[in-house]
C-alpha cells in the first residue's frame, strides 16, 4: 500500500532504532492486513487517484498549507476532493490543499498552539507520536524543526489519509505513519527526544501500563508530552465510568490533574507539570462535511451542557510535560 523503504533506511543511520528494524516490516504487513481492513482496497484506490499536482509552495509553521489552486487545473481540483472524501471521515487538522480546506472534526492547531509555548525545542529532536490519527501533529513537529518523526496508530485508514496529504507534502521528508500501537514497539528503547500521547490515556485499560510504555520510548532527559481527558478534583480523584462516556465504550480512566501527576511520577517521570487545562468546545469538536457523524454537541447533555448525556462532567482536557528519569 504504501513504501516505507525510505523510513528502513533512515532507520539504519539511528542506532537506538537500528534493530527494529529486523521486525518492522512484518510488523507494517500485519497492520495493513486486507484481512483486518475490509475497505483497504477502497483506501488503496483512493490513494492510486490522486492526481499529480506539484505545491508552488509549502507551510509547515503557523499551519499546514499546501500549495494554491493555481497549482493546479479545475479537472484536477475536482478529482483531488473526490479521493480525498473518499476517505471520510477526517478528523485531525485542519489541512489546505490547493486551496481546498479540509474542515476536520477537530481543530489540532488549537491544541497545537496551546501546546507549543511548553515544548522543549524540537530542532533536530528524533519525535515519536503515538496515537496520532493521521498525523497532523507530525506534520507540526517537522514544521518546528524536528530531524525526523515518527507517527503511530492502529488505523489504516489514517494512515491512508497522511499518505494521501504525504504525496503532496513530499514523499522524501522525514515523517512517517506506522499502523501500529504502542505495544508493538520493542521494549525500553530509550530512542526519542520527544514523546507525544495526545488523546490517547483515557483509551487505556491500564494508564499506569501506558504512562510506562511511554517512558521506556524516551531517552534519558527526554520530554513526554501528554494530553488526555480530567475531571477537576483532588489527589486521588479518578472518573471510572461504568458505561459509556459520551458515548464512546472505550473510556477507561478519567483523573484529576494531581492525580495524573502523581501517577506520572510512579511510573518513573520527574517533574510533571500541568500547563494546560481546557473545556472541550463547539469550535473545537464538531460536524463538518468532512465529518458527518455525531461530535461534541451530539455528546452532551442538551438540558445540561456541563454534563455529557451519561451524566458525567463534560469533556475537560490537560497538558502535562515531564521529563524521563
Amino acid at each position: 500500500m504504501i513504501d516505507y523503504t525510505p523510513l528502513y533506511a533512515d532507520l539504519q543511520h539511528i542506532p537506538a532504532l537500528r534493530a527494529w528494524l529486523a521486525q518492522l516490516p512484518e510488523q507494517i504487513a500485519a497492520g495493513l492486513s486486507p484481512h483486518r481492513w475490509g475497505d483497504l482496497p477502497d483506501w488503496q484506490a483512493a490513494l492510486n487517484a490522486l492526481p499529480e499536482i506539484t505545491p508552488s509552495y509549502i507551510e509547515l509553521t503557523d499551519k499546514v498549507r499546501i500549495g494554491c489552486g493555481a497549482d493546479a487545473s479545475e479537472e484536477q481540483l475536482q478529482e483531488l476532493e473526490l479521493q480525498l472524501r473518499r476517505l471520510h471521515p477526517w478528523r485531525k487538522g485542519p489541512w489546505e490543499i490547493f486551496d481546498l480546506f479540509i474542515d476536520t472534526e477537530w481543530r489540532s492547531d488549537w491544541k497545537w498552539e496551546r501546546v507549543l509555548p511548553y515544548l522543549e525545542s524540537l530542532e533536530n529532536r528524533l519525535v515519536l507520536d503515538v496515537g496520532c490519527g493521521n498525523g497532523y501533529h507530525c506534520w507540526r513537529s517537522l514544521g518546528a524543526g524536528a530531524r525526523r518523526v515518527i507517527g503511530i496508530d492502529p488505523s489504516a485508514k489514517y494512515v491512508a489519509q497522511f499518505y494521501a496529504l504525504k504525496k503532496y507534502l513530499g514523499e522524501e521528508k522525514p515523517v512517517d505513519l506506522l499502523p501500529l500501537g504502542i505495544e508493538a514497539l520493542p521494549p525500553n528503547l530509550q530512542a526519542f527526544d520527544t514523546t507525544f500521547s495526545m488523546g490517547v490515556l483515557y483509551h487505556r485499560r491500564s494508564p499506569m501500563d501506558h504512562l510506562r510504555e511511554l517512558r521506556e520510548t524516551l531517552r534519558p532527559g527526554g520530554q513526554l508530552v501528554l494530553e488526555t481527558l480530567v475531571i477537576d478534583g483532588e489527589l486521588g480523584d479518578c472518573l471510572v465510568p461504568e458505561g459509556r462516556y459520551a458515548k464512546m465504550r472505550n473510556v477507561w480512566f478519567i483523573p484529576s490533574c494531581a492525580t495524573l501527576e502523581s501517577w506520572l511520577r510512579k511510573c518513573g517521570f520527574e517533574n510533571p507539570t500541568t500547563v494546560d487545562l481546557n473545556p472541550t468546545s463547539f469550535g473545537e469538536q464538531r460536524r463538518t462535511t468532512w465529518m458527518r457523524f455525531e461530535s461534541l454537541a451530539d455528546f452532551l447533555d442538551p438540558e445540561s451542557p456541563n454534563k455529557t448525556v451519561e451524566g458525567h462532567p463534560a469533556p475537560k482536557r490537560a497538558v502535562l510535560v515531564a521529563k524521563a528519569p
